[in-house]
């Protein structure tokens, strides 16, 4: 047994069971000291098997998964089952929350709570989004529910936000279906907030959770429908009216790239609708006149240059994919959350494999990876791609793929 890697998991564990080491060390009837020396690898000999036995149940995890699964970073099927579980809750389902000697949470707090997940997820922190998000979705439906006047217009723009971040840890778990579910929650909270920006990005998040469901086409419907609907509106609301704006002509793209991609009939003709609603996109990108995070958006020139990128990649244009990519200045891909900055390099690495630059393409998801560890050994889209790597050889760079194959917990 590797001590390192076992204490690493042990205190990935307990950091998200939420446990101290001090509440740890009580669990196990071992001092302070012991499970320090026990995370940090110190411990002179190995943990025997039972004792490793009791930290997996004071822990909530199956043996096999302490011992031997390299991917901690990854959430646990479980905590996935939790968010699931709590979108089909009579109360949250319904937003009747019938228990009066509870009070709704103050939007305040509401705010600072779905900050500081917002915040995680942006860092590239999808894991810990399981543990987070139930008590968000509570909170906030029954806020919607009790507050009154502009608190409660104000709770159901909270309720939509945090529906909106289910549904894009969903898709980093890899779980369209529930994404879908979270999607169409929040345009409903979102038409209920009577705010269009609001609305906008909600239903920006839809389209990109119904595009990953394989429903391409009514996403390109949908959200084209929203965004001529809500332009007026969102060009007088300013800033933020035009970051939501310019996502919905994005997820327009993404959605009509993927949709010409599942086309028999005519995808060539479908595909050369995608740069006209990138184009739409980067007239607002212009308009706004800088890149900005208003809204979690990111949105800006430099997030339209990505989707450029993206897109070339969902039409298998792999080597306009990494043209694109290499155009794109290094201080303004600084600027970025370290979420969008991975998945540019998870796209760009996507486009490397398309144009046979396998090697580079190890390279890049290893750069991605140190970046944000989550977007690369815990997403199932690069799992596939690294998986793919390994099947069509990677020349020089076949031991690092080895090790990064390990780390995504595929089966050697």
């Amino acid at each position: 047994m590797d001590r390192i890697q076992f204490g690493r998991r042990v205190a990935h564990w307990r950091g998200r069971r939420r446990l101290s080491q001090v509440e740890f060390a009580a669990l196990m009837r071992r001092s302070l000291r012991w499970v320090e020396e026990l995370e940090g690898g110190r411990r002179q000999a190995d943990p025997n098997l039972s004792v490793a036995t009791e930290i997996a149940l004071r822990l909530g995890i199956d043996l096999d998964r302490l011992l031997y699964d390299p991917a901690v970073l990854c959430p646990a099927e479980s905590e996935i089952e939790a968010v699931r579980a709590v979108l089909q809750r009579h109360d949250v389902l319904t937003g009747r929350c019938d228990d009066s000697s509870v009070e709704p949470v103050p939007v305040t707090v509401l705010q600072r709570s779905l900050w500081y997940a917002r915040t995680g997820f942006q860092a590239g922190h999808f894991a810990k989004l399981g543990t987070l998000i139930p008590q968000l979705l509570v909170d906030a439906t029954r806020a919607a529910a009790r507050h009154e006047g502009d608190d409660r217009l104000e709770a159901y723009r909270q309720l939509s936000l945090v529906l909106e971040l289910t549904e894009a840890a969903a898709i980093k778990w890899g779980s369209s279906e529930l994404a879908v579910t979270a999607g169409q929650r929040a345009v409903v909270a979102a038409e209920r907030s009577e705010d269009p920006v609001i609305m906008a990005s909600a239903a920006r998040h839809l389209a990109d959770a119904m595009t990953a469901h394989g429903q391409a086409a009514a996403a390109v419907t949908f959200v084209t429908a929203a965004a001529n609907r809500l332009q007026g509106d969102l060009v007088r609301c300013g800033p933020e009216g035009l970051s939501v704006l310019g996502m919905l002509w994005l997820k327009a793209a993404m959605a009509q790239a993927a949709a010409a991609e599942a086309d028999d009939r005519s995808p060539d003709a479908l595909a050369r609708a995608v740069p006209g609603f990138l184009d739409q996109a980067d007239e607002h990108a212009e308009r706004l006149g800088r890149d900005d995070n208003l809204l979690w958006t990111s949105f800006g020139p430099t997030n339209v240059a990505l989707y450029r990128v993206a897109a070339h990649v969902q039409l298998s244009e792999g080597a306009d994919a990494v043209a694109v990519a290499a155009d794109i200045p290094a201080a303004s891909l600084a600027g970025l959350p370290r979420e969008r900055r991975a998945h540019l390099l998870t796209d760009r690495a996507l486009g490397e494999k398309q144009a046979g630059r396998r090697e580079d393409a190890v390279d890049t998801l290893l750069e991605a990876e140190e970046l944000a560890p989550e977007e690369v050994v815990c997403r199932p889209r690069t799992k596939r791609l690294v998986e793919d790597l390994r099947l069509l050889g990677a020349g020089s760079a076949e031991g690092r793929l080895r090790g990064l194959a390990d780390r995504c917990g595929l089966p050697g």
